[in-house]
């Protein structure tokens, strides 16, 4: 797997691009580093729901809600007891994805959009107690002044620990859809009766799936902590689980790396232009509705396009 990864025509150009954001802090605005971070905490969370929805084929309408379940927990880990930060930081994505078991071994029992609806629900009911429950989770207040390491004290350590876990997770990833499980599941995703009918137990794969792509959400709520040193209620709203589905869709659903350039876009839209008017969100729609009309297969599956010029062609002869 990893010969397969150094061999790859993508290597060289990741590795310089890796390389450049390594030496940014040394010389970029304060600013520029933390839109930085943002992009990378947002990119592993989008990256996250690509792998059901993209890979998976399904209708995972509110991913957010493990996002917000991994940042509380290690939020209410870190204030409330006093447990080494390094349990902490790992509680945050075992407790998304003890939340994505939960709730995906209802969900797989339905389909399409009754899997996406009954997912709607039960994250909303998620969201509503964290969102009442003040003496425990502080309500709409949040958790704010969140206590860190004195070696996550700094905004530049923080950018490289953030950048350094991005990495790894997307090496884990990477190797997960390219393993069996990640082929069962792409395979699951385009013809489920047929891999029914050949004794592929299709729940099974899906709620493990379900368990994998929590997992990493709740990497990224950690991370969201780590950078912002709180956490409130929206990070559970179901909006937001309606831009993470933008920015996949901006970058390409059947992509790797789609979702990370669809998170940039938003995150950098949100940011400069947001400034100037608070119709930000109007500009993103025209782009969304352009992309749907001439790029169906998303921005980075335009380009991946350009690069394969022949895969189109061969997959037309072997129809």
């Amino acid at each position: 797997m990893f010969t397969r990864m150094l061999r790859s025509r993508w290597f060289g150009p990741t590795a310089g691009i890796f390389i450049v954001l390594l030496i940014l802090p040394l010389f970029a605005p304060r600013f520029y580093v933390y839109i930085l971070a943002l992009i990378y905490v947002t990119s592993l969370l989008a990256m996250s729901l690509n792998m059901v929805v993209g890979h998976g084929g399904m209708f995972q309408f509110h991913h957010a809600v493990f996002y917000g379940v991994g940042a509380y927990a290690v939020a209410l880990m870190l204030t409330k007891t006093s447990m080494p930060i390094w349990v902490d930081f790992i509680a945050g994505p075992i407790v998304a994805a003890i939340i994505g078991l939960i709730i995906g071994w209802f969900c797989v029992r339905l389909s399409r959009l009754y899997f996406g609806m009954l997912q709607i629900s039960l994250g909303s009911l998620i969201w509503a107690i964290v969102f009442r429950w003040y003496s425990f989770t502080g309500g709409d207040d949040g958790i704010h002044g969140i206590p860190m390491p004195s070696l996550l004290s700094s905004l530049n350590n923080s950018y490289y620990f953030i950048l350094i876990i991005l990495v790894i997770c997307l090496i884990m990833m990477y190797m997960i859809l390219k393993s069996p499980f990640g082929s069962t599941l792409q395979a699951i995703r385009d013809n489920p009766q047929r891999c029914e009918a050949v004794g592929i137990n299709v729940r099974h794969y899906q709620l493990l799936g379900i368990v994998v792509a929590t997992f990493f959400a709740g990497v990224a709520g950690v991370l969201f902590v780590v950078l912002e040193h709180s956490v409130f209620a929206d990070l559970l709203f179901w909006t937001l689980s309606l831009e993470i589905f933008i920015m996949c869709l901006l970058g390409g659903w059947f992509t790797f790396a789609g979702p990370i350039l669809g998170a940039a876009i938003t995150v950098a839209l949100r940011t400069f232009v947001g400034k100037y008017t608070e119709y930000w969100t109007l500009i993103l729609g025209i782009m969304l509705i352009l992309v749907i009309f001439f790029l169906p297969e998303g921005v980075m599956g335009f380009f991946q396009g350009l690069f394969k010029p022949g895969m189109k062609e061969v997959a037309e002869r072997g129809k």
